[in-house]
């Protein structure tokens, strides 16, 4: 792997270090704040809105200016965001430093467009993406084990040891990190000054709008039912995800490092089913459709499995989840690019990213205000939601039969 590759696989599972890491600890450092559940949830909510604001305004700026600038003032900003969040004496700073690390958490779309430049031919490019796509997967795995087993040094200890690491990533990628961006080197001889006025116009304004993409979304009505079933999965598995510490703490008395280990597990399972089963399992012996159709009934089923305040259930209940969560992540995404015009795949696919980012800002809040009801609520809400989304899948399904008869 080059220098510059592996700075940018380096940066993006840094990245996913920190988004893992906080999901075992960060109730149990809010604890120590004397906070509610729904206060936990903001935090992954907020972190959420401002990765949703920040993401198409940091790529737009990664076109115009360059990559390396964009990912090192990122790099260092998610430093900056760790440090006042571990540093918090005050609820108001944990939320300033999920803001800020929220704002510089964008920069994932601008480093996987650094490994796209520098790619020097379309199979080097596939390898580059799924690259990309592997330190994730990684980083998901690492950071809760991490977050679980450096939380009882401290509850704040997890957050500083982020912190540090992604102040180091920034010193390497200042000194290891070049310009990728084709149009900015191409004007290297010309100096591009930064200017307010020029970012602010009407074509860069809509550039910078991260709720273009919904708005597409609600013109597109052909795509009414696969943009609802997308919307409803990840609704389903970031409730979850905010939740899943504050349950196995209440219903099994569980801390951060067993969480850790819950988490780390679903990230082992969701990298080998992609590496390994998707291919060589899932659709060797069944179509795309037949998969989405049939593995929500067992999404939904998981989430009913693990309110069971047993062990053994609940244990069954996430294999099943994280499973068939992993599989539907991939062949919801790919029917809908199926159906889709092959010249309005980026369009589709911002439209996805989009809503999947708003599921990711809702559904914790509301998980958040259903726990403090009581705490099997958001896991019988996320299984509705599975439900649900079959529910839409048999409705297209039954429509879809009915024209061809027709016919």
């Amino acid at each position: 792997m080059s220098k510059q590759k592996a700075i940018i696989f380096f940066t993006i599972l840094v990245d996913a270090i920190g988004i893992g890491i906080v999901i075992p600890v960060l109730p149990f450092y809010v604890a120590s704040f004397g906070s509610s559940a729904f206060l936990v949830t903001s935090l992954f909510a907020i972190f959420s809105l401002f990765s949703f604001l920040s993401t198409p305004l940091l790529g737009a700026l990664s076109d115009k200016y360059g990559r390396r600038p964009v990912l090192i003032v990122s790099i260092f900003s998610t430093s900056l965001g760790w440090f006042v969040f571990a540093g918090a004496f005050h609820t108001i700073f944990l939320f300033v430093g999920r803001i800020i690390d929220g704002i510089a958490a964008g920069n994932f779309s601008t480093a996987q467009s650094c490994l796209i430049d520098i790619a020097k031919n379309p199979k080097e490019k596939t390898h580059n993406i799924g690259l990309a796509g592997a330190a994730f997967g990684l980083g998901f795995i690492l950071g809760p084990m991490l977050g679980g087993f450096l939380s009882p040094i401290s509850p704040s200890f997890p957050f500083w040891f982020v912190g540090f690491l992604a102040l180091a990533n920034g010193g390497l990628a200042v000194f290891l990190l070049n310009e990728s961006n084709p149009k900015v080197l191409a004007n290297s001889s010309k100096k591009t000054k930064f200017s307010i006025k020029e970012l602010t116009n009407k074509e860069s304004l809509k550039d910078f709008n991260p709720f273009l993409p919904i708005y597409r979304a609600i013109k597109n009505k052909p795509f009414y039912g696969n943009f609802s079933v997308w919307f409803l999965f990840n609704l389903a598995f970031a409730s979850m995800q905010a939740i899943i510490a504050l349950y196995v703490a209440s219903i099994f008395g569980f801390g951060s490092v067993i969480v850790g280990l819950f988490m780390a597990f679903i990230g082992i399972i969701i990298v080998l089913n992609q590496a390994f089963f998707l291919k060589g399992f899932w659709l060797k012996y069944f179509s795309e459709k037949k998969l989405e159709f049939w593995l929500f009934p067992v999404f939904g089923l998981g989430f009913l499995l693990m309110v069971m305040p047993v062990l053994l259930w609940f244990i069954i209940g996430l294999v099943l989840l994280t499973f068939s969560q992993a599989v539907l992540r991939v062949v919801i995404t790919s029917n809908a690019s199926n159906k889709s015009q092959t010249d309005n795949q980026g369009e589709l696919m911002g439209v996805l990213s989009s809503l999947g980012a708003v599921a990711s800002i809702v559904g914790p809040l509301i998980a958040g205000a259903m726990f403090e009801i009581k705490v099997s609520f958001p896991l019988f809400l996320s299984a509705s939601y599975g439900f649900l989304a079959f529910l839409i899948l048999l409705s297209i399904y039954s429509k879809t039969k009915k024209h061809q008869y027709a016919k």
